[in-house]
C-alpha cells in the first residue's frame, strides 16, 4: 500500500515515541447483569457519517481472532476511535486505516504505532492495491451496499472480515436466500456468517442488530474472470424477471428455453417453483455454462 502524508505530527518525529509506548491498560468493568463489555469510552459517532462504534470487547476479540488467521497487510475501513485498530496493531502487521471524520483521523493517528497509517479519506474512492491484503470494517450501515460493491469490484484483497446489519450479513452468507449482489459475486467469492451482534454492542445503538461475516476470494473461480460482466448481467435478468418459479423465470430472462429450463432444474434437484434466491453458487456457475452450451 503506498505511503501518503498522514494527518497530525510528522511520522519521523514520532517514531521513537511510538516505539517506547506501552499498550493502554484496560479500565476495570463495572459488574451488573449481562453487561456489554466496553472497548472504549470516546465521544459518540456522527449520525451523518453513519458512525455506530463497536464497544463490546468480546466482538472485538472475535474480529481480531479471525483476522489473525489470515496473512498479509491489513486495510481497515472506518476505524473511528480505534476499537479494532489498536487491537489489530498488536498483530504486528502493517495497517492502513481510512477514516472519513478528519477529527477522529487526526486523534487516532496520535495513538497508533509506526506500522499503522491513518488517512482521512473517502473509502468509496479508495483504489485497492493489487497485492494480497486483508480488509476489516465495521461498515457504516447506511453505506453498506455501496461499500460492498466497491469492495467486490476491487483487486488484491484475499479476505474481508466485516460487520454489517444482521439481515445484510445473513443474506450475504445465503442464510434465508441469497441476494442478487451475492449471486453476482459468488463465483469469485465465498461468504460465511460468523455471529449475530446485539445492537447494544454499538454506540450509539442502531435500530437493528449487527452481524459478523467474512468474504474470501476463491483461488479458482467458478466462472472465468473475463466473463464476469456478462455473467453479472445474466444474474440481474434472472432476479428481475417475473414468473411463477424458476421454470418460467429462466425462459423469461432469456437464459434457457422452457424445456431446457425444466430439464436443468430436474438435474440440479431444484423445484420448478423455486426462486433465484434458492440457487447456490455452484448452481449459478452451472446455469452460466448451460446457457453457453446452447449458444
Amino acid at each position: 500500500m503506498p505511503r501518503t502524508t498522514r494527518p497530525g505530527a510528522d511520522r519521523r518525529t514520532r517514531a521513537s515515541d511510538h516505539a517506547s509506548r506501552a499498550p493502554r491498560d484496560r479500565q476495570p468493568e463495572q459488574r451488573h447483569p449481562n453487561p456489554p463489555v466496553r472497548a472504549q469510552r470516546d465521544e459518540p459517532g456522527r449520525h451523518e457519517l453513519g458512525q455506530n462504534f463497536l464497544i463490546d470487547r468480546r466482538v472485538v476479540s472475535a474480529v481480531v481472532e479471525r483476522v489473525a488467521a489470515t496473512p498479509g497487510p491489513i486495510l481497515e475501513i472506518g476505524p473511528g476511535d480505534g476499537a479494532l485498530t489498536l487491537p489489530l496493531a498488536r498483530l504486528g502487521r502493517p495497517i492502513l486505516a481510512l477514516e472519513a471524520d478528519p477529527r477522529r483521523a487526526a486523534r487516532l493517528d496520535r495513538r497508533t504505532p509506526p506500522a499503522v497509517r491513518i488517512e482521512h479519506a473517502d473509502a468509496l474512492a479508495h483504489r485497492f492495491e493489487a497485492h494480497p491484503h486483508v480488509v476489516v470494517s465495521n461498515l457504516p450501515f447506511h453505506l453498506t451496499t455501496a461499500m460492498l460493491r466497491h469492495l467486490l469490484d476491487g483487486p488484491g484483497w484475499t479476505d474481508a472480515v466485516l460487520i454489517a446489519q444482521w439481515e445484510v450479513a445473513r443474506r450475504r452468507a445465503g442464510v434465508g436466500g441469497a441476494t442478487q449482489l451475492t449471486a453476482q459475486a459468488a463465483p469469485w467469492f465465498e461468504f460465511a456468517l460468523l455471529q449475530r451482534i446485539p445492537r447494544h454492542a454499538f454506540r450509539p445503538a442502531p435500530q437493528v442488530d449487527g452481524g459478523l461475516f467474512t468474504m474470501h476470494r476463491r483461488a479458482a473461480p467458478l466462472v472465468p474472470s473475463s466473463e464476469r460482466r456478462a455473467y453479472a448481467a445474466m444474474v440481474a435478468r434472472v432476479f428481475r424477471s417475473r414468473g411463477a418459479g424458476l421454470a418460467r423465470i429462466l425462459p423469461a430472462a432469456g437464459v434457457l428455453p422452457p424445456a431446457e429450463a425444466k430439464r436443468w432444474l430436474r438435474e440440479r434437484s431444484h423445484a420448478a417453483g423455486g426462486l433465484p434466491r434458492d440457487l447456490a453458487p455452484e448452481d449459478w456457475a452451472d446455469l452460466w455454462a448451460a446457457r453457453g452450451r446452447l449458444r
